[in-house]
Protein backbone atom coordinates (compact mmCIF):
# COMPACT_ATOMS: atom_id res chain seq x y z
CA UNK A 1 0.00 0.00 0.00
CA UNK A 2 1.31 3.39 -0.97
CA UNK A 3 1.48 5.88 1.86
CA UNK A 4 -0.42 9.06 1.24
CA UNK A 5 1.60 12.05 2.36
CA UNK A 6 -0.42 15.08 3.10
CA UNK A 7 0.85 18.45 4.18
CA UNK A 8 0.09 18.85 7.82
CA UNK A 9 -1.20 22.29 8.84
CA UNK A 10 1.30 24.34 10.75
CA UNK A 11 0.39 24.96 14.39
CA UNK A 12 -0.06 28.67 15.12
CA UNK A 13 1.32 30.07 18.34
CA UNK A 14 0.14 33.50 19.44
CA UNK A 15 3.04 35.97 19.49
CA UNK A 16 4.33 36.94 22.91
CA UNK A 17 5.22 40.44 21.67
CA UNK A 18 5.39 42.37 18.40
CA UNK A 19 8.50 43.83 16.78
CA UNK A 20 8.93 47.61 16.60
CA UNK A 21 7.49 49.31 13.52
CA UNK A 22 9.19 52.11 11.64
CA UNK A 23 9.47 55.24 13.78
CA UNK A 24 7.98 58.65 13.19
CA UNK A 25 10.61 61.33 12.61
CA UNK A 26 10.12 64.47 14.68
CA UNK A 27 11.14 67.96 13.63
CA UNK A 28 14.09 67.91 16.04
CA UNK A 29 15.46 64.74 14.43
CA UNK A 30 14.40 62.42 17.27
CA UNK A 31 12.47 59.25 16.56
CA UNK A 32 9.09 58.33 18.04
CA UNK A 33 7.90 54.73 18.22
CA UNK A 34 4.23 54.92 19.29
CA UNK A 35 2.29 51.98 20.66
CA UNK A 36 4.86 49.17 20.62
CA UNK A 37 3.23 45.96 21.89
CA UNK A 38 5.91 44.77 24.29
CA UNK A 39 3.76 41.89 25.57
CA UNK A 40 0.62 40.22 24.24
CA UNK A 41 -1.26 38.08 26.73
CA UNK A 42 -4.26 35.95 25.73
CA UNK A 43 -7.34 37.32 27.45
CA UNK A 44 -5.79 40.75 28.16
CA UNK A 45 -5.29 43.92 26.17
CA UNK A 46 -1.85 44.16 24.54
CA UNK A 47 0.63 45.91 26.82
CA UNK A 48 2.20 48.84 25.02
CA UNK A 49 4.94 51.39 25.37
CA UNK A 50 5.77 54.64 23.61
CA UNK A 51 9.44 55.24 22.92
CA UNK A 52 11.27 58.44 22.01
CA UNK A 53 14.93 58.23 20.92
CA UNK A 54 17.21 61.28 20.56
CA UNK A 55 18.70 62.35 17.26
CA UNK A 56 21.86 60.49 16.25
CA UNK A 57 22.93 56.92 15.86
CA UNK A 58 23.52 56.29 19.55
CA UNK A 59 23.38 53.93 21.22
CA UNK A 60 21.47 56.05 23.72
CA UNK A 61 20.75 55.39 27.39
CA UNK A 62 17.06 54.93 28.14
CA UNK A 63 14.76 55.94 30.98
CA UNK A 64 11.71 53.74 31.53
CA UNK A 65 8.81 55.80 32.91
CA UNK A 66 6.05 54.12 34.97
CA UNK A 67 2.84 56.15 35.37
CA UNK A 68 0.83 56.51 38.56
CA UNK A 69 -2.89 56.27 39.27
CA UNK A 70 -3.21 54.20 42.47
CA UNK A 71 -2.63 51.05 40.37
CA UNK A 72 -6.24 51.48 39.18
CA UNK A 73 -6.04 54.42 36.75
CA UNK A 74 -3.74 56.09 34.26
CA UNK A 75 -1.87 55.16 31.13
CA UNK A 76 1.45 55.67 29.41
CA UNK A 77 0.34 58.98 27.87
CA UNK A 78 0.37 60.88 31.16
CA UNK A 79 3.83 61.02 32.70
CA UNK A 80 3.49 63.69 35.38
CA UNK A 81 -0.05 65.00 35.96
CA UNK A 82 1.29 68.36 37.21
CA UNK A 83 3.42 68.96 34.11
CA UNK A 84 3.02 68.78 30.34
CA UNK A 85 4.04 65.33 29.10
CA UNK A 86 5.67 66.58 25.89
CA UNK A 87 7.79 69.04 27.89
CA UNK A 88 9.08 66.23 30.13
CA UNK A 89 9.94 64.13 27.08
CA UNK A 90 11.72 67.03 25.40
CA UNK A 91 13.73 67.64 28.56
CA UNK A 92 14.96 64.04 28.56
CA UNK A 93 15.70 64.05 24.83
CA UNK A 94 17.70 67.27 25.19
CA UNK A 95 19.88 65.44 27.71
CA UNK A 96 20.47 62.68 25.11
CA UNK A 97 18.25 60.25 27.04
CA UNK A 98 15.72 58.03 25.32
CA UNK A 99 12.45 57.61 27.21
CA UNK A 100 9.98 54.72 27.15
CA UNK A 101 6.61 55.29 28.84
CA UNK A 102 4.88 52.00 29.57
CA UNK A 103 1.43 50.66 30.29
CA UNK A 104 0.86 47.83 32.76
CA UNK A 105 -2.13 45.82 33.94
CA UNK A 106 -4.25 47.77 36.40
CA UNK A 107 -5.47 46.30 39.66
CA UNK A 108 -8.95 45.45 38.36
CA UNK A 109 -7.37 43.58 35.45
CA UNK A 110 -4.89 41.58 37.53
CA UNK A 111 -3.57 41.59 41.07
CA UNK A 112 0.03 41.93 42.22
CA UNK A 113 2.65 40.84 41.13
CA UNK A 114 1.25 41.18 37.58
CA UNK A 115 2.16 44.88 37.52
CA UNK A 116 5.77 44.14 38.41
CA UNK A 117 5.93 41.33 35.85
CA UNK A 118 4.75 43.80 33.20
CA UNK A 119 7.33 46.42 34.15
CA UNK A 120 10.13 43.86 34.01
CA UNK A 121 8.86 42.60 30.66
CA UNK A 122 9.04 46.11 29.19
CA UNK A 123 12.70 46.43 30.22
CA UNK A 124 13.50 43.03 28.74
CA UNK A 125 11.79 44.05 25.47
CA UNK A 126 13.90 47.19 25.18
CA UNK A 127 17.01 45.20 25.96
CA UNK A 128 16.25 42.57 23.30
CA UNK A 129 15.54 45.19 20.62
CA UNK A 130 18.23 47.65 21.71
CA UNK A 131 20.29 47.46 18.51
CA UNK A 132 17.28 48.05 16.28
CA UNK A 133 16.04 50.93 18.44
CA UNK A 134 19.41 52.62 18.92
CA UNK A 135 19.53 52.00 22.68
CA UNK A 136 22.38 51.05 24.99
CA UNK A 137 20.95 48.09 26.91
CA UNK A 138 23.58 48.45 29.65
CA UNK A 139 22.39 51.97 30.49
CA UNK A 140 18.76 51.71 31.59
CA UNK A 141 17.17 53.64 34.44
CA UNK A 142 13.61 53.80 35.78
CA UNK A 143 11.45 56.74 36.91
CA UNK A 144 7.98 56.45 38.39
CA UNK A 145 5.42 58.66 40.07
CA UNK A 146 3.02 57.64 42.87
CA UNK A 147 1.96 54.02 42.24
CA UNK A 148 4.44 54.04 39.37
CA UNK A 149 7.19 54.96 41.83
CA UNK A 150 6.21 51.88 43.85
CA UNK A 151 6.65 49.70 40.75
CA UNK A 152 9.84 51.50 39.72
CA UNK A 153 11.39 50.85 43.13
CA UNK A 154 10.36 47.21 43.02
CA UNK A 155 11.90 46.86 39.55
CA UNK A 156 15.15 48.43 40.72
CA UNK A 157 15.40 46.27 43.85
CA UNK A 158 14.39 42.84 42.52
CA UNK A 159 16.62 42.31 39.48
CA UNK A 160 18.08 39.17 41.05
CA UNK A 161 14.76 37.72 42.24
CA UNK A 162 13.97 35.05 39.66
CA UNK A 163 10.62 34.28 41.30
CA UNK A 164 9.45 37.83 40.51
CA UNK A 165 10.57 37.92 36.87
CA UNK A 166 7.26 36.76 35.41
CA UNK A 167 6.91 34.90 32.14
CA UNK A 168 5.27 37.32 29.73
CA UNK A 169 6.60 38.98 26.62
CA UNK A 170 10.35 38.72 26.11
CA UNK A 171 12.08 36.23 28.36
CA UNK A 172 15.82 35.79 28.72
CA UNK A 173 17.43 39.21 29.17
CA UNK A 174 17.47 40.55 32.71
CA UNK A 175 15.62 43.64 33.94
CA UNK A 176 18.49 45.31 35.78
CA UNK A 177 18.50 49.11 35.98
CA UNK A 178 21.41 51.31 37.01
CA UNK A 179 19.42 54.07 38.73
CA UNK A 180 15.91 54.74 40.02
CA UNK A 181 13.80 57.86 40.61
CA UNK A 182 10.64 57.87 42.70
CA UNK A 183 8.32 60.86 42.91
CA UNK A 184 5.95 60.69 45.93
CA UNK A 185 5.90 56.89 45.92
CA UNK A 186 4.59 54.08 48.13
CA UNK A 187 7.39 51.92 49.49
CA UNK A 188 6.00 50.11 52.55
CA UNK A 189 2.40 48.96 52.07
CA UNK A 190 2.14 47.58 55.59
CA UNK A 191 2.90 51.05 56.98
CA UNK A 192 0.06 52.53 54.94
CA UNK A 193 -2.92 50.70 56.47
CA UNK A 194 -5.64 52.72 54.76
CA UNK A 195 -5.03 54.03 51.27
CA UNK A 196 -8.03 56.14 50.36
CA UNK A 197 -8.40 59.14 48.12
CA UNK A 198 -8.91 62.62 49.57
CA UNK A 199 -12.54 63.82 49.40
CA UNK A 200 -11.79 66.15 46.48
CA UNK A 201 -10.65 63.20 44.32
CA UNK A 202 -13.32 60.73 43.21
CA UNK A 203 -13.36 57.40 41.43
CA UNK A 204 -16.32 55.48 39.92
CA UNK A 205 -18.73 54.25 42.58
CA UNK A 206 -17.89 50.58 42.03
CA UNK A 207 -14.16 51.10 42.58
CA UNK A 208 -12.86 49.61 45.80
CA UNK A 209 -12.25 52.19 48.50
CA UNK A 210 -9.07 50.56 49.77
CA UNK A 211 -6.84 50.59 46.72
CA UNK A 212 -4.11 48.50 48.35
CA UNK A 213 -6.58 45.72 49.05
CA UNK A 214 -7.65 45.92 45.42
CA UNK A 215 -4.02 45.62 44.30
CA UNK A 216 -3.42 42.63 46.58
CA UNK A 217 -6.62 40.84 45.68
CA UNK A 218 -9.21 42.25 48.08
CA UNK A 219 -7.63 40.90 51.24
CA UNK A 220 -6.31 43.04 54.09
CA UNK A 221 -3.33 40.89 55.04
CA UNK A 222 0.08 42.20 56.15
CA UNK A 223 1.65 38.99 54.85
CA UNK A 224 0.52 39.99 51.35
CA UNK A 225 1.71 43.56 51.82
CA UNK A 226 5.28 42.57 52.66
CA UNK A 227 6.20 40.92 49.32
CA UNK A 228 4.59 43.86 47.48
CA UNK A 229 6.67 46.45 49.38
CA UNK A 230 9.97 47.77 47.97
CA UNK A 231 11.50 48.07 51.47
CA UNK A 232 11.38 44.26 51.68
CA UNK A 233 13.99 43.91 48.94
CA UNK A 234 16.58 46.54 49.86
CA UNK A 235 20.16 45.24 49.88
CA UNK A 236 23.62 46.73 49.55
CA UNK A 237 23.37 45.98 45.82
CA UNK A 238 20.55 48.52 45.33
CA UNK A 239 21.17 51.03 42.53
CA UNK A 240 21.32 54.76 43.34
CA UNK A 241 17.92 56.28 44.21
CA UNK A 242 16.54 59.80 43.98
CA UNK A 243 13.34 60.29 46.01
CA UNK A 244 11.18 63.42 45.71
CA UNK A 245 8.14 63.86 47.96
CA UNK A 246 5.90 66.65 49.22
CA UNK A 247 5.90 67.08 52.98
CA UNK A 248 2.13 67.84 52.98
CA UNK A 249 1.11 64.86 50.85
CA UNK A 250 -2.43 63.86 51.86
CA UNK A 251 -2.55 60.70 49.76
CA UNK A 252 0.88 59.12 50.30
CA UNK A 253 2.52 60.38 53.49
CA UNK A 254 6.02 61.84 53.20
CA UNK A 255 7.05 59.17 55.73
CA UNK A 256 6.89 56.59 52.92
CA UNK A 257 9.97 58.11 51.30
CA UNK A 258 11.64 58.44 54.70
CA UNK A 259 11.14 54.70 55.24
CA UNK A 260 12.82 53.78 51.95
CA UNK A 261 15.62 56.27 52.54
CA UNK A 262 16.25 54.81 56.01
CA UNK A 263 16.37 51.26 54.66
CA UNK A 264 18.73 52.17 51.80
CA UNK A 265 21.06 54.05 54.13
CA UNK A 266 21.06 51.11 56.57
CA UNK A 267 22.44 48.97 53.73
CA UNK A 268 24.99 51.62 52.69
CA UNK A 269 23.19 52.16 49.38
CA UNK A 270 23.21 55.53 47.62
CA UNK A 271 20.04 57.59 48.09
CA UNK A 272 19.07 61.25 47.93
CA UNK A 273 15.75 62.39 49.42
CA UNK A 274 14.42 65.79 48.36
CA UNK A 275 11.55 67.05 50.57
CA UNK A 276 9.24 69.55 48.86
CA UNK A 277 7.97 71.81 51.62
CA UNK A 278 4.19 72.08 51.95
CA UNK A 279 3.58 70.27 48.64
CA UNK A 280 0.64 67.88 48.25
CA UNK A 281 0.47 64.69 46.22
CA UNK A 282 1.39 65.22 42.58
CA UNK A 283 3.26 68.44 43.42
CA UNK A 284 0.49 70.47 41.81
CA UNK A 285 1.31 74.15 42.04
CA UNK A 286 4.71 73.56 43.63
CA UNK A 287 6.94 76.49 42.62
CA UNK A 288 9.96 74.15 42.68
CA UNK A 289 8.55 71.87 39.95
CA UNK A 290 10.82 73.06 37.13
CA UNK A 291 13.86 72.79 39.40
CA UNK A 292 12.86 69.29 40.50
CA UNK A 293 12.58 68.19 36.89
CA UNK A 294 16.04 69.56 36.12
CA UNK A 295 17.40 67.84 39.22
CA UNK A 296 15.84 64.55 38.15
CA UNK A 297 17.26 64.73 34.63
CA UNK A 298 20.69 65.65 36.02
CA UNK A 299 20.59 62.64 38.37
CA UNK A 300 19.62 60.31 35.51
CA UNK A 301 22.25 61.76 33.18
CA UNK A 302 24.97 61.35 35.79
CA UNK A 303 24.22 57.70 36.44
CA UNK A 304 23.65 56.82 32.79
CA UNK A 305 26.92 58.24 31.56
CA UNK A 306 28.92 55.69 29.61
CA UNK A 307 32.02 56.21 31.73
CA UNK A 308 30.02 55.26 34.86
CA UNK A 309 29.08 51.84 33.50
Amino acid sequence: MTEQHQDQPQAWTPPRFLPPAEPLRRADGSRHYPGISYATLPGYRPLKLDLWVPEGEGPHPVVVFVHGGAWALGDRGDLLPAHDTSAVIDLLLAADLAVASIDYRLSREATFPAQLHDTKSAVRYLRRHADQLGLDSSRTAVWGESAGAHLAALLALTADRVELAGNIGVTGPDSTVVAAVGWYGIYDLAALPTFVLPPDITLPADTAQDLIEQLLGGVADPELAMPASPVTYVTAAAPPFLLIHGTADRLVPFEQSLLLEKSLLAHSAEVQLVPVDDADHGLFGAPELATLLQQTVAFLSTHLREENR
